[in-house]
C-alpha cells in the first residue's frame, strides 16, 4: 500500500492523473447508460448497442490507461510503441464487448459474475499489453503478487459493478455501475503501476517522439471525449424518441375507458388513468406491487391465457367493496427487446354497471314492472319452491287468488294512470299483509296472488287471512284527490288437498275466485270439486265468445217500434244473437253475462254500434235505430268519438241513431256520464232512458238531462190489469211524461187490451211481440223498403213464440 501511494504521489503528475480520472469516470457513466440500452434490445438492434457500448467502454479504459501512463514520470526518458499501443485498444474494446456481452445475455447474477470476469480480465489484459509497449532507458522488473492484486481488484470492480447496477434502468443505478467500474480500473492500474520496479540502463536507445506528453493527452481525451459523447448522444436520442411515444401512448392510454395495466413478472410495471382510478391509487403507488392475488383475484383458478376472457374482482387499495371486472391479457413480447420479454398488458373492464343492467334485466324478467311484485313466471318458481318446502318441514299452505272488483270500469272512467294508481297501492296492502316466507305475486291485469305458508291448521289461517285481505282491500284509493272505490273478490286453494303441482293449485284457486265472483263480489271461497265443471263450462263459452266477436259469429236481430197512435212502424231496436258454430243459436241472457265477466262487453258492444248503425243507413225508409249502451260504453270517455267516427263510415244521419242507457249506469260516475250523454247530444244523437222505474227513478236525472225519450220497463207493462199498483205506476208515468214533454215508450206490449190501455194513456210508441218479434236484417223489407205500404198494427197478435225476449244488445 505505501509503494501503491508512494507511486502515485512521487511518479505521477497529478494534474495529468486528475485527466485520467475524469475520463474514466465520464466514460464509465457512459458505457452504462449504454448497457442499460443494450439489455432491453434484441436482434440487429441489441448487436448495434453492444458495438457502441464496447468501443466506448475500451475507449474509455484505453484512453484512461494511456493518459495515466503520460502522467508517468519515473525520472528517465520513456516512450511508447506504436504497435503495442494500439493493440491495448482493441484488447480494451474486444473484452468490454464481451464482459458486457455475456452479463446482458440472461438476467442472472451468474451471466453479471462472468460478465464482470471477463471485464475486470480485459482492463487487465489491455493495461498489461500496453505496459508491454511502454518503452524507457532501464529494464522493468515485475512484483507478480502485486500484478496479481491488481487483476483481483479489477474483476472485482467490474464485478461489483455489474451485480450492483442490475439491469441499469436508472440513472441511480447507471452511477452506481459506473463508479464501481471506474474505481476497478483505476486500482488495477495504478496497483499494476507500483508493481514494476526500473532499473536503469543507458544503452537502451529511446526513440524521439513526435508529439509531446501534454499533445498526446489532448488528443487522446479529445477523441475519447467525442467518443463518450457520442454514446450521450445515442442514449439521449433513443431516450428522447422513446420518452415521446411513451408519452403519445400513455395519453392514448388514458384516453381509454377500460382500465390498462402492464405486467412483467407479476408486478406492475405500468398503468392507464382508468386503472388507477378503478383501483384508486396513483400510478407510483401501484409500480412494483403484485397484480394478482393482492389486487386482482380471479373467479376461477387457472393460467392467464393470451385472448382469453376471465372475470374477477378487484380490491381497491383504499379499501371498500370488490369491483366486478372482465381482464384481457395480450402478450408485449416482440422478439426485439430483452425488457419486453414475458410484458403481458391486461385490459381490466369494469362490470359494475353491466352487472347492474343485467340485474335489472333479471329483475324485470322475474318482476312485475308496475308493482315490483314477483311475476307469473317467478311465481312459478317460487311456488314450485314452496311446495318443495311446506312437504319437508310439515308447514301448510295455501294458494290466494285475487281479482279487484270493477277494476275494468275505474280504469277506464279515470284513465289508466288512475288504475296503475290502484294496482300499485294494492300491491303495497298484499306486501304489508305477508310475511316470509309467504309471498305476493301479480299474474297481470288486476289479477293477484298470495301464496300463504303457515305452521297453523289449513283452512283456518287461509280463512283468517282471505277475510283480512278483504277489509285491506276494500277501503278507496286516494287518486289526485279524489277516492276511488276498491273491493275485490278471493278464491282459495289448500295444499295437499285441492293439489300437489303448482298448476293444480293456482287453477282451482282460480275457479274458487270465480265462484266467488258468481256469488256476488266481495267475498272469499274456497275451492269445491263440484265447481269444476260448470266454471270451465262458463270458461271455454267466454274463450269462444272472444273468438266469436273477432271471426264475426255475432249477429243483430231488429224488433220494430210503433206509434200506439196509428200502430205504424217507426224504428227499431237492435238486438244481439250469437251463433255458435258447434252450439247453434245462443241468447243473449247466457252470453251478456260471460262478456261482462270477462271484460268483453266494451268490444261487444262497440260491434254492436257499428253494425246496427250500418244496416240502418241501407234501409230506404228513414226510420230509427235504437242501440242499447252498456255502463262501460257510456264511462269510456272516447264514446263521443266513436260514436262520431260510426256515422261518418256509414253514413247514417245522426237524428236516426237513437242511444239507450239505464239509470244504474248513470250512476256509476254520475258527471263523466252526464258530459259524455251532452258531448252526443251535441252531435245529433237521440237519447233514451231505458228500464224507468227499476233503477233509481230519481227526478233530478230527468231534469238534469233533456232526454228524447223515456222508456217503462216491461216488467209494469205485462201486469197491466192485473196488478192495480202496476197499472197506477204506468199511468203516472205516461203523465210524467205528458208534462214533461218526454215522448214515452212501453215495453213488453204482448196483448191486444195492454195496447187499447196504452192508447187510451196517449202512449206514443210501443214495443214487445204484440208489434213484432226480433228478426234478421233481410226479413225486414215490409218496412224498410221505400215502396213498401206502411205496416200497421191492426189487431191482436200471433203470440205462438213464448213471451219474454231478452233485448239488450251489451
Amino acid at each position: 500500500m505505501l509503494k501503491f501511494l508512494t507511486c502515485l504521489t512521487t511518479q505521477h503528475d497529478l494534474r495529468l492523473v486528475l485527466v485520467a480520472g475524469l475520463v474514466c469516470i465520464a466514460g464509465c457513466f457512459t458505457t452504462f447508460r449504454l448497457y442499460s440500452r443494450m439489455r432491453g434490445a434484441r436482434g440487429v438492434v441489441r448487436a448495434a448497442w453492444l458495438l457502441l457500448t464496447g468501443l466506448v467502454a475500451g475507449s474509455s479504459v484505453w484512453a484512461t490507461h494511456f493518459i495515466a501512463m503520460v502522467a508517468f514520470t519515473p525520472g528517465l526518458k520513456t516512450g511508447y510503441s506504436p504497435t503495442g499501443t494500439l493493440l491495448s485498444l482493441m484488447i480494451a474494446a474486444l473484452f468490454m464487448a464481451s464482459g458486457f456481452a455475456v452479463a446482458s445475455a440472461q438476467r442472472s447474477t451468474t451471466n453479471d459474475f462472468a460478465g464482470g470476469v471477463l471485464i475486470g480480465l480485459g482492463v487487465a489484459a489491455m493495461h498489461y499489453t500496453g505496459m508491454s509497449a511502454f518503452v524507457t532507458q532501464g529494464h522493468l522488473v515485475w512484483e507478480h503478487a502485486t500484478v496479481g492484486m491488481s487483476a483481483i481488484l479489477g474483476v472485482f470492480g467490474a464485478t461489483a459493478a455489474l451485480v450492483l447496477a442490475g439491469q441499469a434502468r436508472s440513472v441511480r443505478k447507471q452511477a452506481i455501475g459506473g463508479g464501481l467500474l471506474c474505481l476497478g480500473i483505476v486500482a488495477l492500474h495504478f496497483t499494476g503501476m507500483s508493481a514494476i520496479t526500473i532499473i536503469p540502463d543507458a544503452s537502451i536507445q529511446v526513440p524521439d517522439q513526435l508529439l509531446s506528453g501534454g499533445i498526446l493527452t489532448l488528443a487522446v481525451g479529445s477523441i475519447t471525449a467525442m467518443i463518450i459523447l457520442g454514446g450521450l448522444g445515442a442514449v439521449a436520442i433513443e431516450s428522447q424518441t422513446s420518452r415521446s411515444a411513451l408519452e403519445r401512448i400513455r395519453r392514448l392510454a388514458n384516453a381509454a375507458y377500460e382500465g390498462l395495466v402492464v405486467v412483467q413478472s407479476g408486478k406492475i410495471n405500468d398503468a392507464n388513468a382508468a386503472f388507477c382510478e378503478l383501483v384508486g391509487a396513483d400510478l407510483p403507488e401501484l409500480v412494483g406491487r403484485s397484480l394478482v392475488g393482492s389486487i386482482l383475484t380471479f373467479d376461477e383458478a387457472g393460467p392467464t391465457r393470451e385472448g382469453v376472457r376471465r372475470e374477477g374482482k378487484i380490491q381497491p387499495i383504499s379499501g371498500g367493496r370488490e369491483i366486478p371486472v372482465e381482464v384481457f391479457s395480450r402478450l408485449m413480447d416482440d422478439g426485439a427487446r430483452i425488457e419486453t420479454s414475458g410484458l403481458t398488458v391486461l385490459a381490466v373492464r369494469d362490470l359494475r354497471e353491466r352487472r347492474a343492467a343485467e340485474e335489472k334485466i333479471r329483475y324485470l324478467a322475474e318482476h312485475d314492472g308496475l308493482t315490483g311484485l314477483p311475476n307469473r313466471n317467478s311465481l312459478q318458481a317460487r311456488l314450485g319452491a314452496a311446495l318443495d318446502r311446506v312437504e319437508a318441514s310439515g308447514e301448510t299452505l295455501s294458494v290466494i287468488c285475487i281479482d279487484l272488483d270493477h277494476f275494468k270500469e275505474a280504469n277506464d272512467q279515470h284513465g289508466h294512470l288512475a288504475g296503475d294508481a290502484i294496482l300499485v297501492e294494492t300491491a303495497r296492502r298484499l306486501q304489508s299483509a305477508v310475511q316470509a316466507p309467504s309471498f305476493a305475486a301479480r299474474l297481470g291485469g288486476d289479477e293477484f296472488i298470495i301464496v300463504q305458508v303457515a305452521g297453523g291448521d289449513q283452512p283456518t289461517a287461509a280463512a283468517e287471512l282471505s277475510g283480512s285481505l278483504l277489509e285491506l282491500l276494500s277501503a278507496p284509493v286516494v287518486y289526485e284527490g279524489q277516492e276511488l272505490a276498491l273491493g275485490s273478490s278471493l278464491g282459495v286453494s289448500l295444499y295437499p288437498d285441492d293439489g300437489r303441482t303448482t298448476e293444480a293449485l293456482m287453477a282451482n284457486a282460480d275457479m274458487a275466485l270465480y265462484r266467488a265472483k258468481e256469488s256476488g263480489r266481495g267475498v272469499y271461497r274456497f275451492f269445491k270439486r263440484e265447481m269444476d265443471d260448470t266454471i270451465r263450462e262458463r270458461r271455454n263459452l267466454a274463450r269462444d265468445l272472444r273468438q266469436g266477436i273477432a271471426e264475426d259469429e255475432l249477429v243483430v236481430h231488429y224488433q220494430p217500434l210503433a206509434r200506439a197512435s196509428d200502430g205504424e212502424v217507426c224504428g227499431f231496436e237492435a238486438l244481439v244473437r250469437w251463433q255458435h258454430p258447434t252450439r247453434g243459436m245462443i241468447p243473449p241472457l247466457e252470453f251478456i253475462p260471460v262478456a261482462e265477466e270477462n271484460g268483453l262487453i266494451g268490444a261487444l258492444g262497440d260491434w254492436v254500434l257499428r253494425r246496427a248503425c250500418a244496416d240502418a243507413a241501407s234501409w230506404e225508409k228513414p226510420l230509427r235505430i235504437a242501440v242499447n249502451l252498456s255502463p262501460i260504453q257510456l264511462h269510456n270517455p272516447a264514446l263521443p268519438s266513436l260514436v262520431h267516427e260510426v256515422l261518418i263510415s256509414t253514413g247514417l244521419s245522426p237524428s236516426r241513431l237513437e242511444l239507450e242507457i239505464t239509470e244504474s249506469a248513470l250512476f256509476k260516475d254520475y258527471q263523466r256520464a252526464l258530459d259524455n250523454l251532452r258531448r252526443l247530444k251535441a252531435l245529433g244523437v237521440r237519447i233514451a232512458m231505458d228500464d224507468f222505474g227499476t233503477g233509481f227513478s230519481s227526478l233530478s236525472t230527468l231534469q238534469s238531462f233533456p232526454f228524447d225519450k223515456i222508456k217503462i220497463d216491461k216488467s209494469f207493462v205485462e201486469n197491466i190489469h192485473r196488478h192495480d199498483r202496476a197499472t197506477v205506476i204506468v199511468r203516472a208515468v205516461l203523465g210524467l211524461g205528458r208534462s214533461l214533454e218526454i215522448p214515452v215508450v212501453a215495453e213488453g206490449v204482448e196483448t191486444e187490451e195492454q195496447i187499447v190501455f196504452l192508447r187510451g194513456e196517449n202512449c206514443t210508441e210501443l214495443q214487445g211481440y204484440a208489434i213484432g218479434r226480433p228478426a234478421p236484417i233481410d226479413t225486414l223489407s215490409a218496412w224498410t223498403l221505400a215502396g213498401a205500404a206502411p205496416a200497421r198494427l191492426e189487431g191482436p197478435v200471433d203470440l205462438g213464440q213464448a213471451p219474454g225476449e231478452v233485448k239488450r244488445s251489451a
